[in-house]
């Protein structure tokens, strides 16, 4: 029997045959990655296994970006407590301050993840890096430990969903709208611990920022991971970081899987998904007299270059509606640099939106946008559950940059067409 991009990878990583889905397979992993908010509770763990020191110093990963810069004293005592850990054992990637980024933007970008790997996280959207060919998926605090410690874990190899995607991508539409458009057919346990491979034509139109777009909201659908082929376009991604990738990986043409899901990209316009679930999902024009008091553009999901050059198309030359909080967060210190060189932060601040630094911040509603009780946001984040950015009474409305930027020119949620027809 053939075999999809799941048991290929594994493959690499276990001593066993890989046979059928539902094994349990004892696997080498190529990094362990922890944040600000997760690390302590494996940190903690990893000492009451009186475990003396980490399996690899440089394949350890500590990123303190949820609550920093620090919010308040329990965030400042955190990030002490795991920057503490890192230097007495010797990390060499922690990152906190002015080298800090939202974690899963920031390993790629530096080459810290690379196709064929297997990565596990203590936070969910670990999964992004099934965008670039990786095996990565999230696992609870009291594992990661473990992974820390010896350098393995096991797993119940996934069963696969194959989302086959086909046609080119209309304007305004991107990677954020066919993960969204996807959740909203199979639901947010639609893929409940299996994995979600993609495929199609399409694929040649999805660069890799977009490919770890969608990959990172496979959890948003129940999944284990979600996986591309390695190919010539996650080649020459990894080339941009003077990393040479010479192997292409390719599902077996015999590769059995659970069930197809067929999405046609070219029907697709720019997808809402409404208050309180990413799979309440509508597309945009379906969407009507929705007012919003504030929209953030950032993020794992959505916090890349080409995410903020789609917000600055929007808001070249146009203002932020009177009343509407605009919060642009670049995802990492490189992406930020990049959007200062290219003149997209000062058509940011042109148009009145807030540039905060490269943090989490209000996707977990953590800090720096926080809603009130009753306020409506539209966000380029990944998870709309109720409270999820603040109040209990507040809703979260998710979508592309294009759409969220031109909400906040109009006040309300509105096609970018429309903001566009405006400028001619």
């Amino acid at each position: 029997m053939g075999k999809g991009l799941v048991s290929k990878i594994l493959q690499r990583h276990t001593a066993a045959e890989i046979k059928e889905p539902g094994e349990i397979i004892q696997c080498k992993v190529s990094k362990v990655l922890a944040n600000d908010i997760t690390a302590p509770l494996a940190i903690k763990s990893f000492e009451k296994m009186e475990a003396k020191e980490v399996f690899d110093r440089e394949k350890v990963i500590l990123v303190c970006d949820h609550f920093t810069p620090n919010k308040d004293i329990d965030s400042a005592e955190q990030v002490k407590f795991v920057r503490e850990f890192a230097k007495r054992m010797g990390i060499v990637h922690y990152f906190e301050g002015g080298d800090v980024g939202v974690e899963h933007a920031l390993l790629p970008e530096l080459g810290l993840v690379q196709p064929f790997d297997v990565v596990v996280g203590a936070d969910s959207h670990t999964c992004t890096y099934g965008g670039i060919g990786a095996f990565a998926t999230g696992l609870g605090s009291t594992d990661i430990a473990a992974a820390m410690a010896l350098g393995e874990t096991w797993f119940k190899v996934p069963q696969t969903i194959y989302v086959e995607l086909s046609g080119e991508l209309p304007p305004y539409v991107q990677g954020k709208d066919i993960i969204l458009n996807l959740i909203g057919k199979i639901g947010v346990d639609g893929a409940l611990y299996k994995a979600l491979e993609f495929g199609g034509d399409t694929l040649k139109y999805l660069n890799a920022e977009m490919r770890m777009t969608i990959a990172n909201m496979a959890i948003e659908a129940g999944a284990k991971a979600g996986l591309f082929p390695v190919d010539e376009i996650t080649k020459e991604y990894m080339k941009q970081r003077d990393i040479e990738v010479s192997e292409s990986l390719y599902p077996d043409e015999d590769a059995q899987y659970e069930k197809v899901v067929k999405i046609d990209v070219a029907s697709l316009s720019p997808q809402v998904a409404l208050p309180h679930l990413p799979e309440n999902v509508k597309p945009v024009e379906k969407v009507k007299n929705v007012k919003v008091d504030q929209v953030v553009i950032g993020s794992c999901t959505n916090g890349r270059i080409t995410d903020l050059r789609q917000a600055a198309e929007i808001l070249k030359g146009n203002k932020v509606k009177k009343g509407v909080r605009l919060i642009i967060l670049p995802a990492t210190p490189n992406i930020y640099k990049q959007a200062l060189k290219e003149g997209l932060i000062e058509i940011f601040l042109e148009a009145g939106a807030v540039v905060g630094p490269p943090t989490c911040g209000p996707c977990l509603g953590g800090h720096m946008g926080i809603l009130a009780s009753g306020e409506v946001a539209i966000s380029t984040t990944n998870r709309n559950f109720k409270g999820r950015m603040g109040s209990l009474e507040s809703f979260v409305y998710l979508s592309n940059p294009w759409v969220a930027a031109a909400s906040a020119v109009a006040g309300e949620i509105i096609h970018p067409k429309e903001i566009m027809e405006r400028k001619k």
